[in-house]
């Protein structure tokens, strides 16, 4: 992978971002939580498995304990030990709470490089002059049962996770969200929200609350065309329209000196 020119100084994130959670009486929090750290150029989200309801527990307990460890590991960091697979360990061995959790973390490094890891299927994307040029795979064991964080024995572990460096420019434009952005809409719909809110001078977290107020719309709409739907139809389940669920996206921009 070609290295970044340093003498085009350094880059930083300028970052916002939306949440919107499931609209349920008991569990007004929903299971989703991030972070921001701008002293730290770090970004961080997970979303608590909800089939752990089942069992009565509130997973969204767990995201938001694995990702308030996520943020304090990171600021106790100093940025040349700064990893996010580092992070994850360390927020994940400090989180006690019952339930599980999918997760990602993403990091600019000292050498203009964006770092990520990531556990099951939150995902993200990076946008250069309005079309993606990486879009974060998934880790599931089959249709909707995403790899996931969690102190019981069958759960994954941080050494699970997918590890990520990618080589950005100024200009570039990271997309990170839970699956009930990327469950919602396409890749070209991405794009068009984020791109056409750069043109039209929108802030990181004006842009964020575009694509979240669009997945939210298409997740209530039973004739949508979404990808869940295609991935349900291809796992020889039959799901029609969009997926209620919580809504996390953090928009970063990169900047340059």
């Amino acid at each position: 992978m070609a290295r970044v020119d340093m003498e085009k100084g350094k880059l930083t994130l300028l970052s916002g971002s939306c949440y919107l959670p499931k609209e349920r009486d008991s569990k007004p929090q929903g299971d989703d939580a991030h972070f921001i750290c701008i002293d730290k150029q770090t970004i961080g989200l997970a979303d608590g498995v909800g089939g752990y309801s089942n069992k009565g527990i509130d997973a969204g307990v767990y995201a938001r304990e694995l990702i308030m460890n996520a943020e304090n590991a990171t600021k106790n960091l100093q940025m040349d030990q700064l990893t996010p697979i580092r992070v994850l360990t360390e927020a994940y061995g400090r989180t006690k709470a019952r339930g599980a959790s999918t997760a990602c973390i993403i990091t600019l490094d000292n050498n203009n490089r964006l770092l990520a890891a990531n556990v099951g299927d939150c995902r993200f994307m990076v946008i250069r002059n309005g079309a993606h040029i990486f879009k974060s795979p998934i880790q599931q064991r089959g249709f909707n049962c995403p790899f996931q964080l969690g102190n019981e024995g069958s759960n994954n572990k941080p050494g699970d996770a997918e590890v990520f460096i990618i080589s950005v420019e100024a200009g570039d434009v990271i997309v990170a969200g839970t699956d009930g952005v990327f469950d919602n809409l396409f890749e070209t719909q991405i794009e068009e929200l984020v791109w056409g809110g750069i043109q039209q001078g929108l802030d990181p977290e004006e842009i964020a609350w575009s694509v979240a107020q669009q997945a939210y719309f298409v997740s209530m709409d039973r004739q949508a065309l979404t990808p869940f739907m295609n991935a349900s139809r291809n796992a020889q389940r039959n799901h029609s329209g969009g997926k209620q669920d919580d809504i996390t996206v953090i928009i970063s921009c990169v900047i340059g000196s």
